[in-house]
Order: C-alpha cells, then structure tokens, then sequence
C-alpha cells in the first residue's frame, strides 16, 4: 500500500476524522462546488427541497435517562457480540410513533364527545327503568302514609300492641337485656337488715361485676363486698378528673364554676389543618422562646397558635409565661388579658398596671373590662393620674361624661396638651359664644400652624350673625399661615369648604373659596381647573361651594361665554327660577352675541308662565343678533305655543325676507301644514326647494304632504328626484322604499334598499329595513340570510343585533342575547331588546331591573322609556307609573324608531313628553311568549 509523504509527517489522528459531516455540508462549496442530493440521501417519496427530519429535535420521551456516550475502548469489545451493552437499550418508540398517538388519542376523544350524550341519556333511562322495577319501601308505601293524615286519635290509641309473635324455641335468653338493680333495692331485699357487705355464698356477689379489680379495700378481708367504699371510689376518681383540667396561676384557680361549660365549647379544637404543620410550627416557636426568651412576638405567636388548635389553657399558660420573661410588653399583657375569662383579665390587667404604670392601651384595656360607667370613669381617671398628657385617654374620659362635667374635664385637658388641636376645638363647642372665642383665641396662640383653628373661628362667628367677621377671619387665616410657612394644600381647603357647607355654614365655605380657589393654579390652566373644581363640589352636593366657585370664575373671565353658560346649566340643574334669571340677566350684558344665553331666559320666563317678558327677551335678542335663526324659530315657537299663529305667520314672513335659511324655510311649511293649509305649505315648500334644494327635509315633507292628499304617484316621484339631490339621506330612502311596498311594489322596493346601500355603505339602519321587508313578505330564511350579510359589513351594530334575536326561534333568543351583549355591552337597543325577552319568558322583575339599565346608559332613547312605562301600567303600580313618568319627562327623550315615529306625526306637533309618553305606550305590542318575531 503506497503511503502519501504528508501523512507519513502527520501521523497523530485529527479530531474530526470519523465524525459525521455538519448538517448542510457540501464538499467544495467554498471554492464554487454545487451540491447534489441523491435518493440515498433524503430517502424514498421525498423532495430534495423538504427540510430534513434532522432538523427537528426528537420529541422528548418521558422517564428516560440521558444518553449515554459508547464506550468504544478495547476492555470492552468482543469478538462475537461486539462492544459491551444491549442491544435492545435504543429506544424504538421515534417521534412518527408519537404523533400517531397523539392522533390516535384525538380521535377517541372526539368519538367520545359525540358518544358522550347519548352514553348519558341510556345512563339516565337505565337509572328510571331500574327505579320503576324496584321502588324502595317508602316509595311503595307513600299512599298508605297519606292515607295515615285521616286516622283520628281515638283509633290510634284502639291499636292493638303486636307483641312478640315468635314461639319460645325461636327465642333466645342469651340475648335478653338485664338492668342490675341499685344498691338501695338490694339492700331493702335483705330483709330490711342494714348491712354494709355482701355475702359472696349468697350468690349476688356475682352479679357486681369487677369485683376482683376495684382496688383494695372493696373486698372485706372476710370476702364480703363493701357498697360503700364503692360509693367512695366513684367519688375520688370524679375529684382526679376535677384536678386534671384546674391549675394555679398566682394562688388563683382558673377554673370558672359559672362558665364552665362555656370554657368547654371554647376548648374544642377548630384547626382544621396538617397536625403536621402544628407540631412544626410549635418546634420553631418553641426554638424561638428558647434562643430569645425576652423576644414578645414569639410567646405571643405560641399563644396564638395553641389557641387555633384548640388548647386554650396551654395557651394560657404561655402567655402568663411570657408576661413573666417580657414584663415590659404591653402587647403581650394585651393578649394575656384577651385570653383570660373576664375575672381573671382584671387581675393580669391589674398587674400589668403596676408593672407599666405609663402605657396607654393597657388602662384602656382596663376601662373596657369595666361592666359599669362608674367603673370606666374610675379607670380613666386613674390613667390619667398617670399620664396627664395622653391625649386619646382625655378625649375617652370626656366621652363617658355630660356637658357640663365634659367641660370640667377639657378645661383641665387643654392646659395638659396644649398641642391637641382637637379638645380646643371640642371645649369650644361647649362653651358660649365669648368663651368660646377666648378658648379659640388661646388655641391659636397654642398652635400658630393649624388651619382648622380658624375655620372654626369663622363658624362660630357665622352661628352668632356676625357675618362681616367671617371674611375677614378667613382673609386673616390665610395670611398668617403663610407668614408661619405653612404649605397651603388647596384641595385639603376645598374639602373643608365642602364640610362646612355640610355642616350648614354657607358663608364659611363661601369665603373659603373665594380666598383659596386661586392659590398655586397657573394663570394658563386657571378656567379649566375651575370648572373642575365646580364640577366636582357639585357631584358631592356642595351646590354652595360650586356657585362661589362659577362667581370667581365669572368674575376673572367676564367674557367667557364657555363659563356664563356652564353657570347657567348649573343653575337650571341645582338652582331656582330666580338664580337662573339673574345669572342670565348679567350674562346677556356681557356676552350679548351669545344666541343660547338669551333663548335660556325666554325659555325661563315662558316656562313660569310670563310670555310678555319672554316676547321682551327675545325682543332684545333681536336687536343684539340681528337676523339670527335661533333667535326667529324661538319666536315663533313661542308665539306658536300660545295660539298665537298670525303674529308667527307675521315673524316667518319677516324671516323668510330677511335672513332666509332651510330651516326657516322649513318652519314657515311645517306651521302651515300643521294649521292644514296644505296648498300654502306646498307653494312655501317649492320655494325653498329653488333656493335649498340639497336640504331633504323640504323634500321629505314636500312627498309627506303629497301622501297625505292621496298622490301616491306624485310623491314617488318626489322620493325619486329627491334621493339625486339629498343619496347621503336616510330619511328619504326608507321613506321611498316604505311608499313602494305600500303600493305593492316589492321588487322596487328591494331594489330601491339595494341601492341605497350601493350609495350608503356600512348603514345599519338600511340593512334593518331589508331584513324587515322580507319578514313582512314571510321570507323568514331569506331575513335571516340578509341579517348574516348586514353583521358581516356592520359587525358592531347594536340595532342589528337587537333585531338579530327577535330572528331566531324562542328557545335560542337567550344564546343569541348573550352573543348580542358581549359583542356591544353598552348599547341601550341591545339592552332593551335583552328586557323585552325577560318580559316575554314572563320574568317581569327582571324586566324592569334591565329596563332600569336601558334607560341609564341612553336617557335620550324613548322607546325605553316607552316599554318601560307599559310594563308599570300592566303590572306595576300607580307610585312606580308615576315615578316612571317622571324620570322620563326630566330626560326629555328625542329618540328612538317608535318616539320619532309618534313625535314627528304632524297631528301630535303640539304633544308634550307624557302625551307622546302615553301614547307610544299604547300604541307598542304587547310582549308574549311566541316563535314569532317581536
């Protein structure tokens, strides 16, 4: 064999020869080598293209030790079976095997959940077959037992006793019953000899069992029986089991004759635990005590776990022990006169007094142990022999007294703590009015820093009518804090405005806020912070607070028409007439251009019934808005209200020649229709059609009054032209579509919806009206299929899915409410349709409560208010009818498919909220159990 030169020179092994090439190795790639697979290579039925199993690691086995390397040396090879080790050691289970499991595994498990209810069906007929076939005894014999309901008392004694019907073979004497007789009886049946023994000849003696064990002393030497020494045992051992459960703790007994039995419910164990746990945890507390005895937690930790466990003199007992090795803890003193009986508290509370003669808690302790008020005052002023200067055991001690004591009892305790803020202020209290300005006077010479010092001096000031003092103390009270550098915290300040509004000092609050509103607020961000501020008193109830705050807003921001008319609101919310008024007055001088300042106060004076002060109002509002449109349509509502219709007519004309809008246009039509003069609305209507002709209610009541007349064909055609001005108005179109199935004209109809769709895309109110067409044709799959496409474009549609449950059957409407609120939980028609379903599965309470709910989230949807007013007026009550009525006039709905359809009906133009309220109730079915739609 011809050896190369260069490995005869390298003759020791490289470490890579012998292994197996890395994973995508191709020989020569670096020098421009292509690679080339062979079927060898990647195995049969495979691409060269796929990635290779290699790639992926093995799944991972369970149980199985890490591989070990071969052991390849010499020692281990031989000549027949090769290197040392087994051959079936290789695991054959590969991953191809564990996936057919898993597959394997998923297919049972769905042919068991198919199987699974049938499996449970014959389970549960099976159980009724095998129940019927063999009932159990009381089953059988249940009509007999109601048949016993009619047996009289007389045939019940005449029953006859059954006996014992067995013959004497069948019974047996071994099993009957012997009572041995007492003492007393055997002794009387000795022929009324009084003796002290028994004879064991005469054969009694074996019938007192354990006679051989009682002890000595039972058996006379002469082998007699002594009764009394008997007697006498049974005593003794009752005295060990006495002495057993007693115990000493400073010469006292701590058993409680009284409460005995009490003490044994307390004894029971009620750890519920590992009785493993508790003996570990009693090692490491007992380990605790032992390496720091003088450490209190610890015996107090040990108390506490014996306690859990039910032992409750054990705890005790350590609890005493650490009062002995932590005598200067008042906790652990605490906790010993916790465990004790109530008695035995008063003598460790008593000792625990001498020991720490200075620790508040435990002379409270004392005084709760007192049954009697004389006891506690006792106590209390003990404590305070002690600690004259604790101020929580001052206040305590006044609490138990009268006023007149109380007093007595502050005086001496604001000269022993100076610093308490709070007995001045309680001395104060109960002082008249000029001793109670020295108190206050001392009290602010005690403590320079504390505000509440002169915010009850402003109080007192207000209770006496001394009102001009109150501004100045509270001018005073800012400045010297700030001169003592005292940190004013403005929110802390506002909330003790709100509590002294609270309280009934209106002034005080007032002046609180006055002087502290604008501290430490920027310039920039002052108007916003303040409405806050407003915003927020008035969610508390501090309406006084809120209007100081919209007066000093109103006062640096005169101008601000964002502020006079947040103020405004406020007051028609929370104030009278008369605020709102006058706030108005002072507003329209300031900001006269602002339309809805003037219109507030027209409005006000025609609500109070003084239409000649709101035709003023509304007189001045012209000459501040000239040719304004608000201000033209509020007067002719106004004069229209009032049957005023000429001067209307007059100002409309006026209108139409001076500031001629769509909406005036629409105004001067809509009075002439109502009043049927429909030949002038119709002129008025072509009119502002040449002016306005993109504004589609023209439009709209052009082809309503058409209808109204009988011109069916003629309004079509104004529906026709209209939807090529106004394609973006849904009005017209459903109004368009509506005329043609009237007609009978459901293809047009269908075709007409389809395009309004074609030009309003993702309108769920379009769709609706497709899904409803069908249903009115009896094409229910057809509706339903239409539903699927319209949530398909409008997937969050709330009045789709409102109308998506009332589609399916009866027994599927609670799933389908279900899906309807996780998709739009806050929608109001999605929650009012969930209430009409309770209402129709006859669940009236619940009803009401999801009514409650509707009418929440959207006070302005009026058909809630509707379905909730006729459930109250078929089930409900005058006072709930009533309160309902309420609600819903203060909310002043606008809208909703059935309030619209009522309110914009020209013969209800004049009707006010309970009218429509009434009579959309009327007018709504009625919800009833039913495979029908609702």
């Amino acid at each position: 064999m011809n050896v190369p030169p260069a490995a005869l020179l390298n003759k020791t092994k490289k470490n890579f020869i012998g292994l197996n090439a890395p994973l995508g190795y191709v020989a020569g790639v670096g020098r421009g080598a292509t690679g080339f697979t062979t079927r060898s290579d990647i195995g049969p039925a495979r691409d060269a293209s796929d990635v290779s199993d290699d790639r992926h690691a093995p799944p991972a086995k369970r149980n199985k030790k890490p591989e070990e390397e071969e052991d390849l040396n010499d020692a281990n090879y031989d000549e027949f079976t090769g290197y040392g080790g087994s051959l079936c050691d290789k695991d054959p289970y590969d991953k191809d095997d564990e996936e057919a499991d898993a597959i394997y595994d998923s297919i049972d498990d769905r042919m068991d959940q198919k199987r699974k209810e049938y499996r449970e069906q014959r389970r549960r007929e099976e159980l009724e077959n095998y129940r019927q076939e063999r009932p159990k005894i009381q089953q059988m014999f249940t009509d007999l037992k109601r048949d016993l309901s009619r047996v009289s008392v007389d045939e019940w004694s005449n029953i006859p006793d059954v006996g014992d019907a067995r013959n004497r073979k069948q019974r047996n004497p071994r099993m009957e019953r012997f009572t041995p007789l007492p003492d007393s009886v055997i002794a009387r049946g000795l022929g009324g000899e009084s003796v002290a023994a028994i004879d064991p000849a005469s054969g009694l003696a074996s019938m007192m069992p354990g006679t051989t064990t009682m002890g000595p002393g039972m058996v006379t030497p002469s082998g007699d029986l002594d009764l009394r020494k008997i007697g006498q045992a049974r005593n003794t051992l009752m005295g060990l089991k006495l002495n057993q459960v007693s115990d000493s703790v400073g010469g006292q007994t701590v058993v409680d004759p009284k409460g005995y039995l009490t003490d044994l419910q307390s004894m029971l164990p009620q750890y519920g635990g590992d009785i493993n746990d508790v003996k570990k945890a009693r090692l490491l507390l007992k380990s605790v005590r032992e390496t720091n005895p003088n450490h209190p937690p610890a015996w107090i930790a040990s108390a506490r776990l014996e306690e859990v466990t039910g032992k409750v003199q054990s705890a005790r007992n350590l609890i005493i022990k650490g009062t002995e090795m932590c005598p200067k803890s008042e906790d652990v003193w605490l906790e010993a006169a916790r465990l004790q009986t109530p008695d035995m508290a008063k003598a460790i509370i008593a000792q625990a007094v001498r020991t720490l003669p200075y620790s508040p808690r435990i002379w409270i302790k004392g005084a709760d142990l007192e049954l009697e008020l004389k006891g506690k005052k006792k106590v209390f002023r003990k404590a305070l022999e002690q600690i004259p200067n604790s101020e929580l055991l001052w206040k305590l001690a006044v609490d138990l007294e009268e006023e007149e004591d109380a007093k007595i009892l502050l005086s001496r305790a604001v000269e022993c703590c100076p610093t308490s803020v709070d007995l001045w202020l309680a001395l104060a209290k109960l002082e008249t009015y000029e001793n109670g300005r020295k108190v206050l006077n001392k009290a602010r010479e005690s403590n320079p820093k504390d505000r509440h010092i002169w915010i009850t001096a402003a109080k007192l000031e207000e209770a006496n009518n001394n009102d001009t003092l109150v501004e100045k103390i509270i001018e005073r009270a800012i400045t010297t804090l700030l001169a003592n550098m005292v940190e004013l915290n403005r929110d802390q300040w506002i909330k003790d405005a709100v509590e002294a509004e609270q309280g009934g000092s209106v002034l005080t609050c007032q002046a609180i806020i006055r002087h502290i509103i604008g501290h430490s607020v920027e310039d920039e961000d002052s108007k916003h912070t303040w409405m806050e501020d407003a915003e927020s008193c008035a969610a508390q109830g501090a309406y006084e607070c809120a209007r100081a705050i919209y007066g000093h807003a109103l006062t640096a921001f005169p101008k601000k028409k964002t502020v006079w008319l947040a103020a405004a609101h406020f007051e028609r919310t929370h104030g009278t007439r008369e605020s709102l008024e006058a706030l108005l007055q002072k507003a329209v001088t300031h900001c006269p251009q602002e339309e809805t300042l003037w219109l507030m106060g027209a409005k006000s004076k025609w609500l109070a019934g003084n239409v000649p002060a709101a035709r003023s109002i509304l007189a001045f509002a012209f000459k501040a808005n000239p040719n304004s449109e608000e201000i033209w349509l509020a007067a002719v509502k106004l004069e229209s209200e009032n049957n005023e219709y000429e001067r209307a007519r007059r100002l409309l004309a006026k209108a139409r020649s001076q500031a001629p809008t769509p909406k005036v246009m629409m105004k001067s039509a809509h009075l002439e229709w109502a009043l049927n003069n429909l030949d002038m609305a119709k002129s008025l209507l072509d009119e502002g059609l040449k002016q306005f002709s993109d504004f589609h209610k023209l439009w709209m009541m052009k082809a309503q009054i058409l209808e109204q007349q009988g011109y069916n064909e003629a309004a079509w055609d104004v529906y026709r032209e209209s939807t090529k001005k106004c394609t973006q108005s849904i009005p017209l179109w459903t109004l368009q579509a509506s005329l043609e199935e009237r007609r009978g004209k459901y293809t047009t109809a269908r075709a007409t919806l389809e395009k309004s769709r074609v030009r309003n895309p993702m309108n769920d109110q379009l769709w609706l009206l497709a899904v409803r067409l069908e249903l009115r044709l009896g094409n229910k799959e057809v509706s339903r299929s239409v539903m699927a496409r319209a949530q398909q474009e409008c997937p969050n549609s709330g009045l789709l899915w409102a109308a998506a449950i009332f589609l399916e059957d009866h027994a599927r409407r609670k799933s389908r409410s279900v899906d309807a609120l996780k998709r739009c939980q806050d929608d109001a028609r999605v929650v009012l349709a969930v209430a009409i379903v309770f209402w129709m599965d006859g669940r009236k309470n619940k009803a009401r409560e999801w009514f409650n709910k509707t009418v929440k989230i959207d006070p302005d949807l009026g058909d809630a208010w509707s379905y909730f007013y006729k459930l109250e007026l078929l089930f409900g009550t005058e006072l709930q009818q009533q309160e309902v009525l309420e609600r819903c006039v203060k909310a002043d709905p606008r809208h909703g498919e059935h309030w619209q359809a009522t309110s914009k009906n020209i013969l209800n133009w004049r009707k006010k909220t309970p009218e429509l309220l009434r009579i959309v109730a009327d007018n709504l079915p009625i919800p009833v159990p039913s495979n029908q739609t609702f």
